[in-house]
């Protein structure tokens, strides 16, 4: 499959092999890997970037393309260079063509002037998207492997016979996954008792009327000799995922687990879905299923949810054609691995005249992780909790040259630096919150990450 009237050339490789394999050749690059580990209905295709030609990244407002500081903004920037490399998609693959990148929460409080007084516990930019000249492209449920590439570097035909040939070397190799348990040391900003003051106090907010809901976080760490890679490997295995993610850069390592979309755009119309409720999982299936219905029946948080919906329905409804904003499903219970989440899908059509670049700016931080009203949530939040978020309810994904995009939300992931991985767990907050329940219920949302970077299950 090839269309020589696009800048942009793709073609369907004779041989399939799995990404998640072939990325076992490819870790150590500086590379991106969107990985839909979980095929269910949102997890249809994985992605992997290589041979970056373009990297922007934003720090501290400072823009830098390829390392020379620029005058606009990150959003700006990627505004004007998507227009202008504008690129159609014959084909139904997400993207061939584009940017794969993060925008970290600490990012989004620029959007509305929120300062932090808290210090970054991680050197990395705010926000960060590489155009890749070579992506490779797997349909997983039709076990198809797609290239495409805009030839900066090499033609089609070269990446073609350097993927072959990779291919050829994976089948003689034996892929595995480290599975011993290493010693790891496990730190939290929190003390538990701290961690019960501070949602006492944002439930004394809601009760005033600040709020009416909002996400109480806190920050862990965890040392430990596995290598991030390994801690994927694991983490794909035992809690795979839709909107999943590797990113390997020379400071540090993203590893990503994550369940939940932010944003979706396909030919402008527009989808996100909000998780607000967790339990755990059972565990024999009597038990499974009790906690399920539980939280299907649970009004505590179908109510955070309804919340949560009503904000980003009045977010969409800036950017989107008036009578277009709609929701499709409200109470959804997905199931995976350690818990299951309640779901809600939201839908809208972009006006012609917006981008994704202006659906970001109208949108981010995602509600589900910042609370409503929006801004307060967002100051209180910043008083309550002890660290900078850093990615942590950020957002991870890409933007196709041809205006489409596909957004997680940032949970279940770590960012590994020096050999520490830098973890944030948390929850939403009403006036009928629990304390014990909440505190509990970081470490359900945890331990799945934490199990992978210490091989096994451990104990807070």
């Amino acid at each position: 499959m090839e269309d020589s009237r696009l800048a942009v050339r793709f073609c369907k490789l004779k041989q399939y092999c799995p990404t998640a394999d072939l990325f076992s050749l490819y870790h150590t690059r500086e590379t991106a890997f969107l990985d839909s580990s979980l095929t269910n209905k949102y997890g249809n295709y994985s992605i992997i970037g290589l041979y970056s030609y373009l990297k922007a990244e934003e720090t501290d407002g400072i823009l830098k393309v390829n390392g020379t500081i620029q005058k606009e903004s990150l959003l700006d920037f990627l505004n004007q260079y998507l227009k202008k490399h504008k690129e159609e998609n014959p084909t139904n693959l997400p993207m061939l063509g584009g940017a794969i990148g993060y925008l970290s929460y600490d990012y989004g409080r620029s959007f509305e002037q929120i300062p932090s007084r808290h210090k970054k516990e991680i050197s990395m930019p705010d926000a960060m998207f590489e155009f890749f000249d070579l992506y490779l492209i797997e349909d997983l449920k039709k076990k198809e492997l797609y290239l495409s590439t805009s030839e900066h570097f090499h033609t089609l035909e070269e990446y073609r016979s350097e993927i072959m040939q990779d291919i050829l070397t994976l089948a003689s190799k034996n892929v595995t996954v480290d599975s011993c348990l290493c010693d790891v040391r496990i730190k939290s900003d929190f003390v538990k008792q701290d961690y019960l003051n501070a949602i006492d106090s944002m439930i004394d907010y809601i009760k005033a009327g600040d709020i009416y809901i909002a996400n109480m976080t806190r920050q862990i760490s965890v040392e430990s000799s596995r290598t991030p890679y390994e801690v994927f490997r694991y983490l794909r295995e035992h809690n795979p995922s839709p909107f999943g993610s590797y990113f390997n850069q020379p400071e540090f390592q993203i590893v990503s687990a994550s369940p939940e979309r932010f944003l979706e755009v396909r030919d402008h119309k527009v989808e996100t879905r909000p998780i607000k409720g967790t339990r755990k999982r059972g565990i024999t299936p009597e038990e499974d299923l009790m906690l399920k219905e539980e939280l299907a029946q649970s009004e505590k948080d179908k109510s955070e949810l309804l919340m949560i919906v009503d904000l980003e329905r009045n977010d969409l409804n800036r950017v989107c054609r008036p009578g277009s904003v709609k929701v499709t499903e409200l109470f959804e219970v997905e199931t995976y691995a350690t818990v299951f989440h309640l779901v809600s899908t939201i839908i809208g059509e972009l006006e012609t005249d917006k981008t994704v670049p202006d659906l970001i700016a109208s949108t981010f931080p995602g509600g589900s992780i910042t609370g409503a009203p929006k801004i307060r949530a967002m100051e209180i939040i910043d008083e309550l909790e002890h660290s900078q978020r850093g990615l942590y309810t950020g957002s991870i994904g890409y933007l196709s040259l041809n205006g489409d995009c596909d957004l997680n939300i940032v949970i279940r992931t770590a960012v590994h630096q020096n050999g520490i991985y830098h973890l944030g767990v948390g929850g939403g907050i009403t006036a009928e919150s629990e304390l014990e329940f909440e505190y509990d219920e970081t470490w359900q949302k945890a331990k799945a990450v934490v199990a992978a970077i210490a091989g096994g299950d451990v104990h807070e």
